[in-house]
This record gives C-alpha cells, structure tokens and sequence, in this order.
C-alpha cells in the first residue's frame, strides 16, 4: 500500500553548496529508484540547532514530502545512517489530516508570496505633530 511520508534531514554546515546539492540529489535518487513519487520538497536552508549535536549548534535542513510502499523507509533510513554529512533525520507517515493540512499550508503560502510581489511599496507621508499644530 502507498502511503505518503515526510522526511526532513540535517546535514552538517561544514558542506559547501555543491556538496549540499549532491547530498539532495542523492536522496532524492534513492526514493525515484525506489518508485517514491515526490510530492513537495523545501529547503529551509541553515538554520541554529536547538542544541549541540556533535559539537555543531547550526545545520543545513532539508525536507521531502513523498509517496512510496513502506518498504522504502527503511532503505532510506538505511542511506541516512551510513551518511557521515547528515546530523539528524527523521522520517513520519503522514495521515489524511497531516495531507490536507500540508497541501492548505502550500497553497495559502503560493497565494502570500504572489501577493507581496503583486504589492507595490507604499510610500508613507508622515507629518509630525508640529506641523500640524
């Protein structure tokens, strides 16, 4: 049976870009080899840790919403601890509440974005109170 999972991991923040993107791409890889049909995917980019993990208070943080048999978990959770780059991991099952709550989130995030670009900046014309006296 197909599920549908979310996977977020943190890879070390000694990487460069090159080493983040190839970090990525070997996941993502691993779930299509795999038959994972990935649904969503967002970098959340360097973020501070919320506590020391070894020896590192930040980390690159990724995250893969995917659909797959739940048999690739394990492959992939096998991948994540071979994996000296990554900090932490972890991967759920996602409900229909969890689903529904996600694809809402992505789509009043869309129509945010478009709206600030859609906004022209206003220029506020302040007068002090001496003026007005």
């Amino acid at each position: 049976m197909v599920n549908q999972y979310e996977t977020v991991f943190i890879m070390t923040p000694v990487l460069s870009d090159q080493q983040i993107k190839e970090t990525v791409k070997k996941y993502q890889k691993i779930l299509s080899d795999n038959n994972a049909e990935i649904v969503f995917e967002h970098n959340w980019g360097m973020r501070k840790l919320a506590y020391p993990i070894q020896k590192k208070t930040t980390g690159f943080y990724y995250l893969i919403e995917f659909k797959a048999e739940g048999s690739v978990i394990a492959k992939l959770e096998t991948y994540y601890k071979r994996d000296e780059t990554l900090l932490r991991f972890l991967t759920v099952a996602l409900d229909k509440h969890a689903i529904a709550y996600n694809e809402k989130k992505r789509a009043n995030g869309l129509k945010g974005q478009q709206a600030k670009k859609e906004q022209k900046p206003e220029v506020n014309n302040v007068e002090s109170k001496n003026e007005e006296e």
